[in-house]
């Protein structure tokens, strides 16, 4: 416990799509249960206050903002706004995704360039605003939630979400090297095949895996990983809870895999 205690995290995706345990969702409650204060960021301010309301009922300290991270006005507005409440930014977590079923040969333009909005630019403009910060204070740490589709084929098609992720961890390994001097650490995770209420909601992806039977679907995702069961919202929180904390003090730069063995083994 407490190993958060005095630092002020801000969530970027802290609300849920659906009903259950998002990633973010899982990493904001997390986090405040670590003795953080957190900020918990989301484009649905229903589903950010949802989470807030989970906080405080625990006795632990949270705000709600409502923001589109693609936008840069409401990024600058997000981050004055935790100055605001908390007076500082020690965690950044950049938990915002989509995905857009499709190779480059069926995905539209229009598409892809939502995909990167939502999944890269996001990112980008909550470090640009955010790292200035955290050198100003002294030091922080930001977590960038990416997928092991950003380094390896997982068996479907969507071309969008894997470059933008890859890119990702390119922006994420390049800004830890240029930001190390000044104490602000940058590591991703890259999350497997997990069971969360944005896949749920993912009617194409159902359509990919078992022609839109999302119970179908879950059992050949099970099957996919070595482990033989997906990961959770709470696999993921818990990652970034080690990269949010000093116990990582000398970690920066990584792609931390959390995904059941997926990747180690051979074929898709």
């Amino acid at each position: 416990m407490d190993r958060l205690k005095g630092k002020v995290a801000m969530v970027v995706g802290a609300g849920s799509i659906g009903p259950g345990w998002g990633n973010g969702k899982a990493t904001a409650v997390t986090f405040a249960r670590e003795g953080a204060s957190v900020f918990c960021v989301d484009r649905n301010g229903a589903a950010a206050e949802e989470t807030v309301g989970i906080i405080t009922g625990e006795g632990g300290k949270a705000v709600a903002f409502t923001a589109d991270v693609s936008r840069a006005g409401e990024v600058e507005a997000m981050v004055a706004a935790c100055l605001k409440a908390y007076g500082r930014i020690d965690v950044l977590d950049n938990n915002v995704g989509i995905a857009e079923v499709g190779s480059v040969v069926e995905v539209g333009e229009a598409e892809w360039d939502r995909v990167f909005a939502v999944n890269l630019k996001s990112a980008y403009l909550s470090m640009k605003h955010v790292i200035p910060v955290m050198i100003k204070q002294g030091g922080g740490s930001i977590i960038n939630i990416s997928s092991i589709a950003s380094i390896r084929h997982v068996g479907i098609s969507y071309v969008s979400y894997n470059a933008s992720k890859a890119a990702m961890n390119q922006m994420t390994r390049s800004t830890a090297v240029e930001f190390a001097s000044k104490h602000v650490r940058v590591n991703a995770i890259l999350p497997g095949l997990m069971k969360t209420p944005m896949v749920a909601h993912s009617a194409r992806l159902a359509q990919s895996y078992a022609k839109g039977d999302v119970e179908a679907m879950w059992r050949a995702r099970d099957a996919q990983v070595p482990m033989g069961h997906m990961g959770d919202a709470w696999d993921v929180a818990n990652a970034a809870l080690f990269l949010a904390s000093d116990e990582s003090k000398y970690v920066t730069g990584i792609e931390l895999v959390v995904d059941g063995g997926i990747t180690s083994k051979s074929g898709a």
